[in-house]
């Protein structure tokens, strides 16, 4: 462990299933050391219902390295009732994101894992919150940050996360496909070691537009960014109807698909490996993956739950973290 990365993770709301995975991932060899970013007595009352091990070290300064796992406490000012959401907490799940992207802006961990949250409980708190990724853009100061989802057979990017379907049409304009589609290009690069990543940019109307009949959004805005790119050298094809774009003999040759809206192409992923799929935000300054499910909160605290994305979110942080070259933990 000694040189190892450290990853941070974030359990997200302690009402839901986060502190559970986190508590169960902690019980498997892991690949680095940890350090969960939490309020140790939450994890430990959780622990008990749950009947698992918790023998934690506190984080400090010394950053050590010779444990598997470590706790730095972000401490909640109330008790938690697994499955019942409390405004109260909003606060404290902000906390722990903010003390995350601060180690990880500083160079005291390698990268992020984030537990599900809930948007909702957030926002009801008083707290302006769309999502993690917008939230940690802002507190990474980054311009341009891409959502993608990934699992073994595929990786889904968006042009546009968490907005209205009635205002998709008109936040896509050229200079946000150009934006988006470079911080994709230079994180497959970076991130996946991928020379000369493939993209495949979908429309956003049925069959692409169909030569304008069926919209004009892909040869007035769409085309005109991918050509502008290609010159750049970017490998594009597109703008291609989403309703093919998916299907294996296209996927095979790209090493990622461009979707307009979040559900163009999360559901096509999601289909395909939930439970397993990887939320990996691109164009910040550090490396973040995040589970690709909610809450769940009637789960919590049940023993009933399936880790498979925590797991594999921590994996893929970990691998990236050995292709990424920013790294200075």
């Amino acid at each position: 462990m000694v040189n190892k990365p450290i990853l941070a993770i974030t359990p997200g709301e302690p009402a839901g299933i986060g502190p559970d995975l986190c508590l169960q991932l902690l019980q498997r060899p892991l690949p680095c050391p940890m350090v969960v970013i939490a309020d140790p007595d939450m994890l430990q009352q959780r622990a008990e219902i749950l009947g698992l091990a918790f023998n934690y070290t506190p984080w400090t300064s010394q950053h050590r390295r010779d444990r598997a796992y470590y706790v730095a406490e972000v401490p909640l000012t109330g008790p938690v009732v697994a499955g019942k959401l409390d405004p109260a907490h909003a606060q404290y799940v902000l906390q722990t994101l903010q003390r995350a992207a601060s180690g990880c802006l500083s160079g005291e961990f390698s990268g992020l894992v984030t537990g599900p949250v809930h948007k909702g409980n957030i926002n009801n708190a008083g707290f302006p919150f769309t999502g993690h990724t917008e939230y940690l853009a802002d507190l990474g100061n980054s311009k341009q940050v891409v959502m993608m989802l990934a699992d073994n057979r595929m990786r889904v990017a968006l042009a546009t996360t968490h907005i209205p379907l009635s205002k998709v049409s008109n936040s896509i304009n050229q200079e946000l496909l150009i934006s988006v589609l470079r911080v994709l290009d230079q994180g497959l690069k970076q991130l996946f070691a991928i020379p000369q990543p493939h993209i495949l940019v979908c429309g956003l109307n049925p069959h692409a537009g169909e030569n304008g009949y069926l919209g004009d959004e892909e040869t007035k805005v769409i085309a005109p960014a991918i050509q502008i790119l290609q010159k750049e050298g970017l490998r594009l094809t597109g703008p291609v109807s989403a309703d093919t774009a998916f299907l294996q003999q296209p996927l095979c040759n790209a090493d990622a698909v461009l979707a307009m809206y979040h559900d163009q192409g999360l559901p096509v992923i999601k289909h395909s490996g939930f439970g397993n799929i990887v939320n990996i935000t691109l164009g910040l300054p550090f490396i973040r993956t995040s589970v690709d499910h909610g809450t769940a909160l009637p789960l919590a605290g049940s023993g009933n739950i399936d880790s498979g994305s925590m797991q594999s979110a921590l994996d893929m942080a970990y691998r990236l973290t050995q292709h990424d070259t920013t790294q200075t933990a």
